[in-house]
C-alpha cells in the first residue's frame, strides 16, 4: 500500500531551527560581512527544506505562504525547470538539484524558496508551506549502497547501481608481490567520519539584478570569487547571463577551511529570484541549516595495509578506501584527482612499492567533498599512514620514533620521486623529529611511562610525522571546471612612491593583506604600511583560483614576488636614465638603486616612481605596473613532527591532553606571527576531530548532530595548550622559499592524539580506535578489556 505523509517542512529531530531566524554570524568586531550589506528594495530568502532523507514530492501547497503579508513569491523546482535551471553542474563535473522536482535526495534538501520584504516573514512563511511526501527507503550506509539490492538513487543519470568510480594509483603487480614476501604484514580498517567546517560565519549572498542593465552583481560568502563567476555563467548564460555581465564580489569572511568553495543551491536560487523580480534578494543560512546541509568532509572507510621486514624497514603499502559522496559528487577536487591529493598517502617514508585505490558511492546524505582545511583529502592520507606506522611498531615491538627514523625519506633523497608519483621539492624529516623529541623531553616521558604503568595509570605518547602536499596548480596537472589552477597578481606603483596590488585569492582569515604586502615590501623596498591590497572583486582582480588548500602564499605569493620583480626591472631602466650610466653599473639593496663604485650617486624607488609619470626615458612606456599569472612547476611539500602526550583517567574514560609539541616547515616564512597564529588554529581543529566532532545519522537519515546541542567544538576551556616550533627547509623552486602552511597543524595533529590514545591503552590489546575519541568509547574499551 503507498504510504502517504502530509507534514509541514520544521525539520523534527534535527536540533531546534529558529521560528524567528537569528543571525547566522556570531563575529566579534566590525567587518563588511555579507549580512552587513543593505541594499534598496531589498528581499529576503528562506528555504523550505525536506524532514526526509529520501521521499518522492506529492505536492507543494503555498497559498498560505502567499497569502500572508509582505511574502512575495514562492519558488518551486517547478518553476526553475521552466528556464532550466532546477539543475546545475557541480566541480566535479556531476550534476546537483538547485530545486527538485520530483525527489527529495538527503535530509534538509532545499525543497521551495520563499521570498519576502523582511527575513522574519520569510522564516514565517516557510512554517505555512505544506510538502506532501511519499517516503522511500533511504540508502544510508555506503556498504549497503554497493549492495545489489540497494535502491538505485541516481535514476537521473541513467545509473543501475551507485557506484561513481573507481580510481587507482600505483602498481599494483608489484606491490602484490612485495606484501606476498614480507616477513611482517599489518592490516587495519579504519574509519574517517563526516564532519563539518562550523565556520564563524555561515554562507549567504545577496544577488542584485539590475534589469536595466541586465548586469548581476552578488556579494557572497565564496573563497573563489572567479571560479564562481565562471560556474554561474556556464548555468545561466541561455538566460542572458554571460560572464560579462555577472560581477562576484567577496567581502570580509568569517571562515572558510574549504566549505566556502562550492556553489550551494541557495546561491543560485537567490540569483534567479533576484533575476525574475528585478530586485536584490538575500539569503543568509542559519546555524542549524548550515550543519545539516553543506560544508561536509570526509566521510572514508579505509582498509590499510604495509609489508616490512623484520628489522622494520617499510617495504609496501596498500589501501582500499570506500568513500561516500552523498547524493552527488560535488567534492571540491581538480577535476583530474576524482579522489583528491589521497595519493600522499606513503607520507614521510621511503615506500618502495605503493598501490592505493578508491571507490565512490552515492547515498542519501548531503554532498560530501569540502576539504575541511586540508589539500584535497590530504588529513585522510596523513590519518592512514600516520596510524598504520603505530599499528607495524606495535606489532613489532619497537619505539614508534626509532621506526620512524628506520623509515624516513632522507635529506639527500630530495627531490624524491614517491611510489605513486608524487616528486617531494625538499624536506628534512629525521630534523623535526628529532627537535620535537628534544622539546618535548621523549626518553624521560618514555622512562615516565614505564612507571605509571607499573603503578596501573594509562598514560601514552604519540607522534605523526607527516608530509602535507600543497599550493596547487601545477596547471598542467590540476584544473577546476577545466580552468589551470594558476594564481595572479596585478601590482601598480603610483607616482608619489606608494601601491596597490590585486589578487585572484581571497582571505578567510589568513592575514593575505599582512603577507602579500610584506613579500612586496621585500621585493621592492616600499613600506608595507604604503602597500594596499585587495581582492575578492571579479571586477577589479585579475583571474584566479582562489584560497584553500593553502595555495595562497605557494601561488599568489610568488605571483606577487614575481610582478614586483618585473617592475624592479623596468625601475633599473628608469633609474639608470635618471642616472645617466648604463644597467649594469647599478646594483640594488631594497628601495634604491645605487651606482656601483660611487654610493652617492643612487635613486629610491619612489623617485623612479614619479619618474615612470613624468621623465621616463624616450620611448619607454609610462607607468610602472606588471601583472604576473604563476605557474608552479610543482607543488610545496610542508611538513612537520607533532608528539602528544595524554593522561586517562580509568573510571570516567576522559582523555587529558599533558602536553603536545608542534615541530612545522613550511620553508622560508614571510611573517612569524602568522605562522603561528595557523598553527594554532589548525592545531585546534585537528584536537576537534580526533575528540569531539562527528556527524552522526541513524537508518532513516536523519541527522543526529544537526546543532550546537550535539555536533561538540572545542572552546577555549578543552583546548590544550600548544608548544610550537619550526625547522626550516626553503623549497627550491618557489621564489621566495615559501610552502604554505595554514592546514599542516590540521592535518598532522589527529593521528598524533590517537597514536598516544592508543599508546596508552596498547598494554591491554588495543590496536586502533576511530576517531572521534570520546570519553565513552574509551570508557566501553576499558570495560570489554577489564580495565575498570
Amino acid at each position: 500500500m503507498e504510504t502517504e505523509v502530509r507534514t509541514p517542512p520544521t525539520i523534527c529531530g534535527m536540533g531546534h531551527r529558529m521560528k524567528r531566524k537569528e543571525d547566522a554570524r556570531f563575529l566579534f568586531g566590525k567587518g563588511r560581512y555579507v549580512d552587513d550589506i543593505k541594499l534598496p528594495g531589498m528581499l529576503y530568502m528562506d528555504i523550505v527544506r525536506s524532514p526526509f532523507a529520501h521521499a518522492r514530492i506529492k505536492s507543494i501547497n503555498a497559498e498560505r505562504a502567499l497569502a500572508m503579508d509582505g511574502v512575495v513569491a514562492v519558488i518551486t523546482g517547478k518553476d526553475l525547470e521552466k528556464y532550466n535551471l532546477h539543475w546545475m553542474p557541480t566541480l566535479m563535473g556531476d550534476t546537483q538539484m538547485v530545486l527538485p522536482t520530483d525527489r527529495v535526495m538527503y535530509q534538509a534538501q532545499e525543497v521551495a524558496a520563499v521570498i519576502a520584504t523582511d527575513r522574519y516573514i520569510a522564516a514565517d512563511a516557510v512554517e505555512a508551506i505544506e510538502v506532501e511526501y511519499e517516503p522511500l527507503e533511504p540508502v544510508v550506509d555506503s556498504f549497503r549502497a554497493l549492495e545489489p539490492d540497494a535502491p538505485v538513487l541516481r535514476t537521473d543519470k541513467g545509473k543501475t547501481d551507485n557506484h561513481i568510480w573507481h580510481w587507482e594509483v600505483g602498481d599494483r603487480e608489484a606491490t602484490e608481490r612485495a606484501f606476498q614476501e614480507a616477513d611482517v604484514v599489518v592490516k587495519q580498517q579504519i574509519y574517517i567520519p563526516r564532519i563539518h567546517v562550523a565556520s564563524i560565519e555561515t554562507c549567504g549572498c545577496i544577488a542584485d539584478y539590475n534589469p536595466a542593465e541586465g548586469k548581476l552583481t552578488v556579494y557572497m560568502t565564496t573563497q573563489a570569487p572567479h571560479v564562481v563567476r565562471t560556474a554561474l555563467a556556464l548555468v545561466a548564460g541561455h538566460v542572458g547571463l554571460s560572464e560579462e555581465k555577472i560581477r562576484v564580489i567577496s567581502p570580509d569572511i568569517g571562515g572558510g577551511f574549504g566549505g566556502k568553495v562550492p556553489i550551494y543551491p541557495g546561491y543560485v536560487i537567490a540569483i534567479a529570484a533576484s533575476v525574475l523580480l528585478g530586485k536584490p534578494v538575500k539569503w543568509i543560512e542559519d546555524r542549524s541549516e548550515n550543519l545539516q546541509a553543506d560544508s561536509f568532509a570526509r566521510d572514508y572507510h579505509i582498509t590499510a595495509e604495509l609489508a616490512a621486514t623484520k628489522d622494520g624497514k617499510i617495504t609496501a603499502l596498500r589501501i582500499k578506501t570506500l568513500a561516500d559522496h552523498g547524493y552527488t559528487d560535488a567534492a571540491a577536487n581538480p577535476s583530474k584527482f576524482p579522489a583528491g591529493l589521497f595519493s600522499i598517502c606513503t607520507g614521510s617514508y621511503d615506500i618502495k612499492h605503493a598501490f592505493v585505490e578508491v571507490d565512490a558511492v552515492y547515498t542519501n546524505k548531503p554532498p560530501g567533498g569540502v576539504a575541511y582545511r586540508c589539500s584535497f583529502r590530504v588529513t585522510e592520507a596523513v590519518h592512514a599512514i600516520e596510524r598504520m606506522v603505530d599499528v607495524l611498531a606495535q606489532k613489532l615491538g619497537m619505539d614508534p620514533a626509532e621506526l620512524r627514523f628506520r623509515n624516513f625519506v632522507q635529506p639527500d633523497q630530495f627531490p624524491y620521486k614517491s611510489a605513486l608519483g608524487w616528486e617531494y621539492d625538499s624536506g628534512n624529516y629525521p630534523a623535526a623529529l628529532r627537535k620535537a623529541m628534544d622539546l618535548i623531553g621523549y626518553e624521560e616521558l618514555r622512562r615516565e611511562q614505564a612507571e605509571r604503568r607499573a603503578r596501573g595509570e594509562l598514560m601514552g605518547i604519540g607522534i605523526s610525522s607527516f608530509t602535507e602536499i600543497v599550493g596547487a596548480g601545477p596547471s598542467r596537472h590540476f584544473d577546476i571546471l577545466g580552468i589551470k589552477m594558476f594564481d595572479s597578481c596585478e601590482l601598480r606603483i603610483h607616482p608619489t612612491g606608494k601601491a596597490i596590488a590585486r589578487f585572484g585569492t581571497k582571505s578567510q582569515g589568513q592575514g593575505h593583506e599582512t603577507t602579500y604586502a610584506q613579500i612586496i615590501a621585500e621585493e621592492l623596498g616600499i613600506p608595507a604600511a604604503h602597500v594596499q591590497v585587495e581582492e575578492g572583486d571579479t571586477d577589479t582582480a585579475p583571474y584566479g583560483l582562489g584560497t584553500y588548500a593553502s595555495r595562497s602564499t605557494p601561488t599568489a605569493g610568488a605571483a606577487a614576488a614575481m610582478a614586483a620583480r618585473k617592475v624592479r626591472e623596468k625601475a633599473r631602466k628608469i633609474a639608470a636614465y635618471l642616472l645617466e650610466v648604463s644597467e649594469e653599473d647599478l646594483e640594488w639593496e631594497p628601495g634604491v638603486f645605487r651606482v656601483k663604485g660611487a654610493p652617492d650617486k643612487s635613486v629610491t624607488i619612489q623617485e623612479i616612481a614619479f619618474a615612470a609619470y613624468t621623465n621616463h626615458p624616450p620611448g619607454m612606456e609610462a607607468g610602472l605596473e606588471a601583472v604576473h599569472y604563476y605557474d608552479p612547476p610543482n607543488l610545496t611539500f610542508p611538513f612537520g613532527s607533532y608528539i602528544c602526550v595524554v593522561d586517562i583517567d580509568k573510571g570516567t574514560g576522559q582523555v587529558k591532553i599533558r602536553r603536545f609539541v608542534a615541530v612545522d616547515d613550511c620553508g622560508h616564512v614571510i611573517n612569524p606571527m602568522i605562522v603561528e597564529g595557523q598553527i594554532h588554529g589548525g592545531l585546534t581543529m585537528g584536537f576537534a576531530p580526533a575528540m569531539m566532532e562527528e556527524l552522526v545519522y541513524d537508518e532513516e537519515g536523519n541527522i543526529l548532530t544537526g546543532s550546537f546541542m550535539d555536533y561538540l567544538l572545542p572552546t577555549a576551556v578543552e583546548t590544550p595548550r600548544w608548544e610550537t616550533a619550526r625547522t626550516v627547509t626553503p623549497s627550491p623552486h618557489h621564489p621566495l622559499g615559501a610552502k604554505g602552511v595554514g592546514e599542516s597543524a590540521t592535518v598532522g595533529a589527529p593521528a598524533a592524539i590517537v597514536n598516544a590514545v592508543v599508546d596508552a591503552l596498547s598494554p591491554y590489546g588495543v590496536t586502533h580506535i576511530d576517531i572521534p575519541i570520546t570519553p565513552y568509547k574509551v570508557w566501553k574499551i576499558l570495560h570489554e578489556k577489564g580495565v575498570v
